[in-house]
């Protein structure tokens, strides 16, 4: 077995620094009393209740939350559909095209996506608000979803679609009981990352936007550019936690699933 050298060991502790260091400082003053985020001046949560209290903010994340559900949904019904096309449709006129489309977002820049979408609203007369947010995210992030599918379908068992068909299930009752169910997982990774995709979206979202709907990232970004405020800390940390809640939740789902997953094959094997 391979020893942990000493430049292993230094050079995982300078990535791991690296990369959540400025996150563990961030969740420190944001517990700071003074209006500096760069002078400690004492413990404090103030800065968390004028959070709370601040609406901007709130309105922004409620709006940003919204966004985020319905574009996510809609990628995940439009992506799997796209997948299920290109695996199980076989060769078909425009087939190249189609793919095509669908994968172009993955290497189109985000300023490209988004400006072509704005100019499409404004030729066809919509106004800017909530429901462009969610067209445009929905058309960058449906492509992700049709991958994560995409791979899970083509790894798929087609006899067990088969076998439902020849007990009488008509196509659709195929894909209802048998195929949906087995690529559950893919699917509900599609809209988990589509989902996180919008969250994080600033760029599509600052083209597409208008008076009537913020979303938090444009909300921070603008209230950065005046100077960070210690309530952004705040914001940030509380985002930071329902993260890490989130993974560590996951894991432990995971987890207990192989568990389980692997005591029932033990007994399985027991039995034979």
């Amino acid at each position: 077995m391979r020893r942990f050298s000493w430049f292993n060991a230094t050079s995982l502790t300078l990535g791991f620094a690296f990369l959540y260091l400025p996150m563990v400082i961030l969740v420190i003053y944001s517990f700071n009393a003074s209006k500096l985020v760069t002078v400690w001046a004492g413990f404090s949560t103030r800065w968390y209740g004028e959070l709370i209290r601040n609406e901007e903010f709130l309105d922004a994340a409620w709006v940003t939350l919204k966004v985020a559900f319905f574009s996510s949904t809609l990628a995940t019904i439009l992506g799997t559909m796209a997948a299920y096309v290109l695996v199980r449709a076989g060769r078909f006129s425009g087939r190249t095209l189609f793919s095509g489309m669908i994968y172009a977002p993955l290497v189109m820049p985000e300023v490209i996506t988004g400006l072509s979408l704005l100019l499409l609203f404004i030729g066809i007369g919509l106004d800017r608000g909530v429901l462009t947010i969610v067209l445009a995210h929905t058309t960058f992030s449906m492509c992700y979803v049709s991958v994560v599918v995409s791979s899970r379908l083509t790894s798929f068992d087609r006899s067990l679609e088969e076998a439902a068909l020849d007990l009488g299930c008509s196509p659709f009752d195929a894909f209802r009981l048998v195929t949906l169910p087995i690529i559950a997982p893919a699917v509900i990774s599609g809209w988990l990352l589509a989902f996180t995709l919008s969250l994080d979206d600033l760029v599509i979202a600052s083209f597409t936007t208008g008076p009537s709907a913020t979303t938090l990232p444009i909300k921070i970004f603008s209230a950065v550019r005046l100077g960070v405020s210690p309530e952004i800390n705040a914001l940030s940390t509380i985002m930071i936690g329902i993260v890490t809640v989130g993974v560590i939740t996951a894991s432990l789902i995971s987890k207990r699933a192989a568990v389980a997953q692997a005591r029932d094959e033990q007994a399985a094997a027991r039995t034979t």
